[in-house]
């Protein structure tokens, strides 16, 4: 029997009970929209204020606040969906996962990118209006979907390739590795994960001590960058956690088979919505300026009525 056979297996046989199921779904969807509830306010405030929507930082800011969200609404449809239906349609599915994984790997690959504009913005501050434009930024949020898109999308050409169109009118445990069964499109992830991995590392890694070293001189930016790169990482780390997610799940399934269905919850709490709910902190609630118009117009909002 294959992993996915054995997962749909396992959740079959130690489904939860209707209490507990309520109990998970409640915490996630409350937590869902209370991320989403924040991430909405910050991208009406970035849209509100030219200042940000002119600034290379704050876009590349708010693209991961959008593209946090998408993750967010996708990957608790699926969860709420999976409790209340079990199985999807696989072309219904299929349209799903390539949402998540796009806007998965978009995730690092931003941070990436956040990390070297810190970088130039501290190490070379004369050139960093030349270099870091608005139009370079957008072709640069450009590059981070279409990477990720020429990731994901010849999973879904090895499956029209290699299984009847039947399988498509099917149902399905809306998982990754039901949708898209075939051997080589899972060793196609590992590889990409583990390129992904050593790329978006080394340049948090060269971008910190980069920035550490200029924080030496005792510049107050300096530090304030360094100290961002550094929650850069943490969140970084914890969405690179889902690189590792299938093995974890391999390794859950062999070892604590009865309680598979709560090991699955508590890694989607900590890959899918632990990591989202850091952006907010790093430059909404950290950044002088953000916060400050933010925090204008709720108290604008708050007193019109």
């Amino acid at each position: 029997m294959n992993v996915s056979a054995a997962n749909v297996s396992v959740v079959l046989q130690y489904r939860d009970s209707f209490t507990k199921a309520v109990t998970k779904n409640v915490i996630v969807v409350v937590l869902g929209i209370s991320i989403n509830f924040i991430n909405a306010n910050l991208i009406h405030t970035f849209r509100k204020h030219q200042i940000f929507y002119m600034n290379p930082r704050y876009i590349l800011f708010i693209h991961l606040v959008v593209n946090d969200m998408i993750v967010l609404t996708l990957t608790i449809t699926l969860f709420v969906v999976s409790y209340i239906l079990f199985k999807l349609n696989v072309s219904i599915c299929c349209v799903i996962v390539l949402l998540v994984i796009f806007t998965t790997e978009n995730t690092p690959l931003n941070l990436a990118c956040m990390a070297v504009e810190c970088y130039i913005a501290i190490c070379f501050p004369l050139h960093h209006m030349q270099i870091c434009t608005v139009k370079r930024t957008s072709m640069l949020i450009g590059l981070i979907w279409m990477t990720s898109i020429v990731s994901g999308l010849p999973d879904l050409f090895i499956t029209l390739a290699t299984e009847p169109l039947d399988f498509f009118h099917t149902q399905v445990f809306c998982l990754r590795e039901n949708v898209f069964p075939h051997p080589v499109t899972i060793k196609k992830r590992d590889i990409t994960y583990s390129l992904f991995l050593v790329i978006v590392w080394l340049t948090i890694f060269y971008t910190y001590f980069k920035i550490l070293f200029t924080a030496k001189t005792a510049s107050k930016d300096a530090k304030k960058a360094r100290n961002t790169i550094m929650l850069h990482g943490i969140q970084l780390l914890l969405c690179m956690s889902s690189y590792a997610t299938p093995q974890l799940k391999e390794a859950l399934l062999r070892w604590f088979p009865k309680n598979y269905a709560d090991s699955l919850f508590a890694i989607y709490i900590t890959v899918q919505i632990l990591p989202r709910s850091i952006s907010p902190i790093i430059y909404g609630f950290r950044d002088n300026t953000f916060r400050k118009y933010l925090k204008n117009d709720l108290l604008c909002r708050v007193s019109k009525p």
